[in-house]
């Protein structure tokens, strides 16, 4: 007499359990039973696209951190030419001194927002004209992790923009009365080259704008690729699998039928013989 078993049933059901994990994750790799070796290149891949969105992110707020830096000094420069004008109008003997004062204290007061602006100018708490709200020295320059390397930098310079950095904080503490046409004139060649050196800030700040927008661009094909192969290699093929399940769960009904009924024959039998 045969003995009966359905291990050909538990079999089945196995199938249709994996199969149904496979459309309940959307996943085709699951563990590492599944495939060993393509679970590893998928789980490479997966760090590596998590580097690059988050790379992606750093360069993001590095150009907003430079494009804050460049406005406020943009705004500074046209203090600057505010300056310029008012010591030009000081400078010409046809203004009386009473008006050459005024004009100072204009002045004054146009470059205390200068360094109202470099103190106040800031990305997520750290300042960007100056080395802090209350220190006039320079900035430290600034180094922006814009790859999954540890080389993948980007750097952008120091800058100091206030009336320390600019030259002009003798300017600022003059006093109103003794404010001459000459000392107008003087000055004037000083807020030139306070302009220019704002001016070569931008340039620099341009630079590196340019230099993270295109790093950012990379970034963003890289983790698109990378992602694209990471799916490709463990993203289910759902419309298989649930053809897969469907097979399976038929096969498991017609196992079990069959073998119910094999076991109904088997008890005939037995019947008879006793």
């Amino acid at each position: 007499m045969e003995i009966s078993n359905n291990v050909s049933s538990y079999v089945n059901q196995y199938k249709t359990n994996n199969t149904l994990e496979k459309i309940a994750t959307g996943l085709e790799l699951n563990r590492a039973a599944n495939d060993a070796s393509s679970l590893v290149i998928s789980d490479k891949l997966r760090t590596q696209s998590s580097g690059y969105v988050q790379a992606i992110s750093n360069t993001n707020s590095a150009i907003a951190s430079t494009q804050i830096a460049d406005r406020a000094i943009s705004e500074q420069s046209n203090i600057l030419n505010s300056v310029k004008e008012k010591l030009l109008q000081a400078s010409t003997d046809t203004t009386s001194q009473e008006g050459r004062e005024a004009l100072l204290k204009d002045v004054q007061n146009l470059l205390k927002g200068l360094d109202s602006i470099g103190s106040a100018t800031n990305y997520n708490g750290e300042s960007l004209l100056q080395s802090s709200s209350s220190d006039q020295s320079a900035s430290q320059a600034k180094i922006y992790q814009t790859g999954t390397e540890e080389s993948d930098t980007t750097e952008s310079n120091s800058v100091q923009a206030n009336t320390v950095g600019l030259g002009l904080s003798d300017l600022l503490s003059d006093l109103p009365s003794d404010f001459t046409a000459q000392d107008a004139r003087d000055y004037l060649s000083r807020v030139d080259d306070a302009i220019g050196t704002l001016n070569d800030y931008r340039s620099d700040l341009g630079s590196t704008q340019n230099q993270l927008a295109s790093t950012g661009r990379n970034l963003l094909t890289q983790e698109t690729q990378t992602s694209r192969a990471e799916s490709e290699l463990s993203a289910a093929n759902i419309a298989r699998s649930l053809s897969d399940f469907n097979k399976q769960s038929v096969l498991s009904q017609a196992g079990a039928y069959t073998q119910s009924q094999f076991n109904i024959t088997q008890q005939s039998v037995l019947r008879l013989l006793t």
